[in-house]
């Protein structure tokens, strides 16, 4: 929720600045085994003392229950209501030493923390947790409290979180997927036991622990192939924030190394790893199979071309002008298909945006025509799956062929094809300016086969309907198809 910008004295780049740290809200929440409120200010300006702060941000942690059962998104608290808040905003400094309170069933115990940015104070963090759940930690939450902690004293400071992040948020490694811990020096000072097994699957069968990151992955990166071109000692050392993929022949991680800082030293940094193996690989399968479907489509359009030709010089050795002409027009309706399987031997998606099919068609067309043609387009046809595109193909190259060869006017020629496509249905009309339709015309009883291919096609591959009726200047064919739903 963005609080009203009258409330607050916000700048665009506040506003920025706290989306920033939003990003990272999981990371802190997780650490933190507790929910995380974002409070701003409301005042008129930085000079102004403030009436009281708003919630604008709600996060609840993954490593343990959450304290808050309803979001508090848009609660309002006066000057007063809450002194731990007003402390941190008034004073610049994490409030820690307050007593648990009773909220609900729970002892909770609240920890505020004011958010530093371009030398003002523009919002608050509060943190609650169960404080009876603080009592027995294990090893594995003291650590992840201290680095919040340290996180937390980053953002009093200003320098959290990190500028010029290399990362989205929400695809990088979270808290849970694994977690190292590094001194300043790069020595390994603490590995989550999800962390361990991500290195036990890259071939590590020692501890982690007192041994320094970078001479880890050196020593497995002699089982990858990959070469990188710094030095792993530099890359995960902690001194600067970085993502990258680690791979050997065993498995592959995703790795985010994160500085931690007091003031301008740095103290250490924690490092997020997350075994990506099958998922990368999954990914690597759909690339391949991706390369292989258009390889087919590729393969086809040639095939289809290869019959065509046969065909071109089949109908050159017909002395006959009717069979010849069958031929011709078998040659033209495997070029529609064939242009639709080059369009999709191009393309990485099983679609193709069908205008351009569209401008193939109608350019053979008019190449096979006698005489010259007024041709306009109104609309646009869109993107189209194969399923549609190919049939769809086939049925205006007969309509347009049709309209060339039987219904266009000796003088003034004009072919036009409008496009209306909405939520749900394609509607596609061609109009020409002929003689129009013979007055005893009945589907069931026209034998000429293009039209005939035509209303096949529609009704039963595009499943919709097709309408031809001469309007006084012309005909006019009308074709709707209902187009699929996309997934939300």
């Amino acid at each position: 929720m963005s609080p009203n910008p009258t409330q607050t004295a916000l700048t665009a780049s506040d506003r920025e600045r706290i989306s920033e740290l939003i990003a990272e809200w999981q990371l802190l929440a997780d650490l933190s085994f507790a929910d995380l409120i974002l409070w701003v200010p409301k005042r008129v300006n930085y000079q102004s003392w403030p009436e009281g702060h708003i919630a604008i941000a709600h996060i609840r942690p993954t490593t343990a229950a959450t304290v808050f059962t309803h979001d508090v998104i848009g609660k309002e608290l006066h000057w007063g209501d809450n002194p731990r808040i007003d402390q941190a905003l008034s004073q610049g400094e994490i409030v820690r030493d307050s007593p648990p309170e009773i909220v609900g069933d729970l002892l909770i115990k609240e920890e505020t923390v004011p958010v530093l940015f371009d030398g003002r104070i523009i919002a608050v963090i509060s943190r609650h947790r169960d404080a009876v759940q603080m009592r027995s930690a294990s090893r594995l939450e003291i650590n992840y409290r201290e680095i919040a902690h340290s996180i937390y004293r980053m953002i009093s400071e200003g320098n959290f979180p990190i500028q010029n992040s290399i990362y989205r948020a929400e695809s990088a490694p979270r808290v849970g997927d694994g977690l190292i811990r590094l001194s300043r020096h790069g020595f390994i000072t603490y590995a989550s036991p999800n962390a361990r097994s991500a290195f036990s699957r890259l071939g590590w069968k020692a501890e982690l622990e007192n041994h320094i990151l970078g001479d880890i992955i050196d020593s497995l990166s002699q089982k990858s192939s990959a070469p990188t071109e710094e030095s792993w000692q530099v890359i995960v050392s902690g001194e600067q924030l970085r993502r990258t993929d680690f791979e050997n022949e065993m498995g592959i991680v995703d790795i985010l190394v994160m500085p931690l800082t007091q003031g301008s030293e740095r103290i250490g940094a924690i490092v997020l790893v997350h075994n990506v193996t099958e998922l990368r690989r999954r990914d690597q399968e759909l690339v391949t199979k991706d390369a292989t479907i258009r390889e087919i489509h590729h393969r086809v359009k040639n095939n289809l071309q290869t019959v065509s030709a046969l065909l071109r010089l089949q109908s050159r050795r017909v002395e006959d002008p009717i069979a010849s002409a069958a031929l011709a027009e078998a040659v033209r309706r495997v070029a529609s298909i064939a242009i639709v399987h080059e369009t999709l031997s191009t393309n990485s998606a099983e679609s193709v945006l069908f205008d351009e099919v569209y401008d193939r068609i109608v350019h053979n067309a008019i190449e096979l025509s006698t005489r010259p043609i007024q041709l306009s387009k109104e609309g646009t046809f869109g993107i189209f799956g194969a399923q549609i595109a190919t049939p769809l193909a086939l049925v205006i190259t007969e309509l347009i062929h049709n309209a060339l060869e039987h219904g266009l006017a000796e003088a003034g020629d004009s072919l036009r094809v409008e496009i209306a496509r909405e939520s749900g249905k394609c509607e596609i009309t061609i109009i020409d300016n002929g003689q129009g339709l013979p007055s005893d015309f009945e589907w069931e009883t026209f034998s000429n086969l293009g039209l005939q291919i035509v209303r096949t096609l529609t009704e039963n591959e595009l499943k919709g309907s097709i309408s031809l009726r001469t309007d006084g200047s012309g005909t006019r064919a009308t074709l709707v198809f209902p187009l699929p739903v996309s997934p939300t």
